[in-house]
């Protein structure tokens, strides 16, 4: 079979570098890379982007070598979203590049971290995994001698807070959070439209890693078998064809060979959908993506239908799963422990966050005590519970 050709150069709707509405604090261009390069590159040497590779998703680090790390999880996100940009002739580096920094904001222990800490936050706005990602590449990164954060172009910024859609308040139910409504004020991201064709590449290049590798780590995990995948609407077609095609095929192949299909099948869907919007809507420039008032990357119905049922599947018989029930409960614990300890005696931090926090208090000083949280590794919260309160270590 000879390979569809790809296409040559920028789609008119594609975000084109020489585009770009530039940074906040102002930059000499450089020389060998562009503006959104540069930003892929900053993203990769940050530190917060070296702690995702001790940040879990599910499982806690110690339980195994082979289950996913935020780390390999965003390299898996790039990797789609860079292959689907190529097709779709938009930037690639643009999407590989929010790929990369979507997960930076999320805490130790994947959502049980998260939701922990959102809850001892409340008083003062919550915490927000995508907030504490402009924050962190905004503000917390201090390694440049000019400004704080990482400096990064409008688009990055943009893309990185609305890959989910406009921010609107009262729209999802939900506030839009602090942290982003302080930082509009100074460098107007537009939050009320969708971003550009790129984020919303990124976004659903999450959705399709996401399920589709939690399927694989929770057979690795024993959580659930093949043969429960049976009543779960395309995957159970997918094993089912595999079994077939390979009646002997060994399980560790087939979980790998189901889930490079599924992935397959999900990116070929978003492909013709996303065509079809195009064609209808004939956007000229990715200005005019971000005001047709509906993302113009999409899956079809059907498969929107098939996401959501894997998703369900995956509710049920693994996040809900009493060992990762327990693991959850025992996160929530250590957050907890760090949070109330390091708001009462902010001095117990180290010397740099102790700077920070300095004479504050109320608000000031909770944001600061979970800034510190969430950018722990699940290690490091471990060990930091156990040298603030004794050895009595939750044992996760």
């Amino acid at each position: 079979m000879t390979p569809t050709p790809l296409p040559t150069g920028y789609a008119p709707y594609a975000t084109k570098p020489e585009d770009s509405r530039g940074r906040l604090y102002s930059e000499p261009q450089s020389a060998t890379r562009t503006p959104f390069q540069r930003d892929r590159d900053r993203i990769i040497h940050a530190a917060a982007f070296r702690r995702l590779m001790h940040k879990t998703q599910v499982f806690v680090a110690h339980e195994g070598d082979h289950f996913r790390t935020r780390l390999t999880h965003s390299l898996e996100v790039a990797q789609i979203a860079r292959s689907i940009a190529r097709v779709l002739a938009l930037n690639e580096d643009l999407a590989e590049t929010l790929a990369l920094a979507h997960d930076l904001g999320h805490t130790p222990f994947g959502h049980a971290g998260e939701e922990a800490l959102n809850k001892l936050m409340e008083p003062y706005g919550g915490f927000d995994h995508n907030a504490q990602s402009l924050r962190i590449i905004t503000r917390l990164e201090r390694k440049y001698a000019e400004f704080d954060g990482l400096n990064l172009t409008w688009e990055t910024l943009e893309g990185l807070v609305k890959h989910n859609g406009p921010l609107v308040s009262g729209a999802t139910g939900q506030p839009i959070p602090a942290p982003i409504i302080e930082y509009t004020r100074e460098h107007d991201l537009e939050i009320d439209t969708y971003a550009g064709p790129e984020a919303q590449v990124a976004a659903l290049s999450d959705d399709i890693a996401y399920n589709n590798h939690d399927i694989d780590d929770g057979l690795r995990a024993g959580l659930f078998t093949v043969e429960d995948l049976a009543a779960v609407p395309l995957v159970g077609e997918i094993v089912a064809r595999v079994q077939h095609a390979y009646p002997d095929i060994e399980q560790p192949r087939l979980i790998h060979e189901t889930v490079r299909r599924l992935i397959d099948h999900m990116i070929s869907d978003l492909l013709q959908e996303t065509r079809i919007r195009l064609r209808e809507a004939g956007p000229r420039s990715a200005s005019e993506v971000r005001e047709l008032g509906h993302p113009v990357v999409a899956f079809s119905a059907g498969m929107v239908e098939n996401d959501q049922a894997q998703r369900a599947f995956l509710h049920e018989r693994m996040y809900r799963h009493e060992k990762v029930r327990q693991m959850s409960s025992d996160a929530g614990r250590v957050v907890r422990e760090l949070y109330e300890g390091l708001t009462v005696e902010p001095d117990l931090m180290p010397q740099e966050w102790r700077a920070r926090a300095g004479n504050l208090g109320g608000s000031a000083l909770a944001r600061v005590v979970a800034d510190y949280i969430a950018g722990m590794t699940d290690r490091f919260a471990l060990e930091e519970r156990a040298r603030l309160f004794g050895s009595d270590l939750v044992k996760i």
